[in-house]
């Protein structure tokens, strides 16, 4: 999830959108689900920005890709701030078979 400055025309919102999707995806990453969440209320002011664009992405990627992406973010000055999470996929155990007497 990553916050952008709010005072950001809807344009310019969806070029960075599209630079951060095409980094991760040169990186590597699959299954690449964007959720827009809007311009919402910050629990507390960020560079004088009382209000955000919060972005969700949920992807699939290699290790390696995380910190290019981090660092894209950090470095980019549409965005405020980012949070990355790591989430455990249930592996799907095979079903024992039935044992016949």
């Amino acid at each position: 999830m990553y916050i952008i400055r709010p005072d950001l025309a809807d344009d310019l919102v969806e070029q960075v959108v599209t630079k951060l999707n095409n980094l991760l995806t040169e990186q590597g990453a699959e299954n690449i689900e964007l959720q827009n969440r809007g311009k919402r209320r910050l629990a507390y002011e960020i560079d004088r920005h009382r209000d955000g664009i919060y972005i969700q992405l949920n992807y699939t990627a290699p290790a390696s890709a995380i910190a290019p992406f981090e660092r894209a973010m950090r470095l980019s000055e549409e965005v405020i701030r980012y949070l990355t999470v790591k989430q455990e996929v249930p592996e799907e155990k095979p079903e024992p078979e039935a044992v016949t007497a």
